[in-house]
């Protein structure tokens, strides 16, 4: 199972000299207590340890001893079996937490990430046992790698526009259903990693992320991709195997006629009969702003809470031909050859580099 997405600029991987490196020693929370006291009380030089390796050990709780590395900014305790991740590092300036393959839950984090709120940018508690987005991962405006994966994680939370400064989302191997609307606004996300999950739709902002590169989404059960993914101009890795995707468009399914107020407001609409503010109620007047155009350029018409969805497929580098979701105003609209308002006829040559469908 993957849990997590690497990368080059990551700040984990550029460690300098002053490391004190313990791991693959297979030592106890004791043992290593004994390390540290050796190298705070004999050597007095604590201060010089800019980097503590811990990973590939057995410590089930962190030493207290780790206080005193005040200018401590890598701290890496991977694959041990940590059951609590206490606030015992308040005079350190983390900027790398990594804590994955550990048995810490919800319960068990720290009701606010120390005082390293401020500098931590990277955070990797992957492969570990929470069943929900840490909601105090949102107090840290200065993240710019967060890693989730192989949990049991359920939600993104709508709140996570305030992780202003991501670049690598990586919350693969979870149990998410949905993908909020304000993940458009991570301006400055070049990797997003949903993949195995159990998402059935991607939402339309995903268009707003202008520096992705990659979106890893295979595994999950996607049917279609929004449209508006051709606007990624960026995006050169696209990994989409293991999803239904659809072939065709499911002709008999069932569609709602549509409400007496939606069709006045498409006549109104289509006729452009002018109305004004006072002739109508202020609610009306906002409801007709909200039309949004068929997507067959043929067609004038409009619609608000009533459409057909349609499967249209785009081709991408001449090769791949990728199933995008698009809503129509009648089924009539199926009908005939036509190209969609939203796509270009001859996508540019820069799109998708790397597309996995298999």
């Amino acid at each position: 199972m993957e849990c997590y997405y690497t990368s080059d600029s990551c700040d984990s991987d550029s460690r300098e000299q002053k490391t004190l490196d313990l791991s693959h020693r297979l030592l106890d929370g004791e043992a290593i207590t004994s390390e540290l006291d050796i190298i705070i009380n004999d050597k007095n030089c604590a201060a010089n340890f800019e980097t503590i390796l811990l990973y590939n050990n057995r410590i089930k709780a962190l030493p207290r001893a780790l206080n005193q590395f005040t200018n401590l900014k890598i701290l890496d305790i991977s694959n041990n079996r940590l059951t609590v991740l206490p606030d015992i590092l308040g005079n350190c300036a983390l900027t790398s937490l990594i804590a994955k393959h550990n048995n810490l839950t919800n319960e068990s984090l720290p009701k606010s990430f120390f005082s390293s709120k401020c500098s931590l940018k990277e955070l990797n508690l992957c492969g570990n046992r929470l069943n929900v987005f840490p909601e105090q991962v949102l107090e840290l405006s200065s993240l710019r790698y967060l890693y989730l994966g192989g949990n049991n994680i359920v939600n993104i939370p709508k709140d996570i526009w305030k992780l202003s400064s991501l670049r690598i989302l990586s919350i693969a191997g979870n149990k998410i259903t949905d993908v909020p609307e304000s993940v458009g606004a991570l301006k400055t996300l070049q990797a997003l990693v949903l993949s195995d999950n159990q998402i059935e739709q991607l939402p339309a902002s995903i268009a707003n992320l202008h520096q992705l590169r990659s979106l890893l989404i295979h595994k999950n059960k996607l049917k279609t991709l929004p449209t508006q993914i051709i606007k990624l101009k960026c995006l050169t890795e696209l990994s989409l195997r293991d999803n239904p995707l659809v072939v065709r468009f499911v002709s008999d399914m069932a569609i709602q006629p549509p409400s007496l107020l939606e069709l006045a407001g498409r006549t109104i609409k289509l006729h452009e009969v002018p109305v004004r503010p006072g002739d109508v109620p202020l609610t009306v007047i906002k409801y007709l702003q909200s039309a949004n155009c068929c997507v067959n350029p043929k067609c004038k018409g409009v619609f608000f809470d009533n459409h057909v969805e349609h499967i249209k497929f785009v081709d991408f580098c001449g090769r791949y031909r990728i199933p995008l979701l698009q809503y129509l105003c009648s089924s009539k609209c199926i009908t005939g050859s036509w190209e969609n308002r939203e796509t270009e006829r001859n996508p540019p040559t820069h799109m998708m580099q790397k597309v996995l469908l298999g």
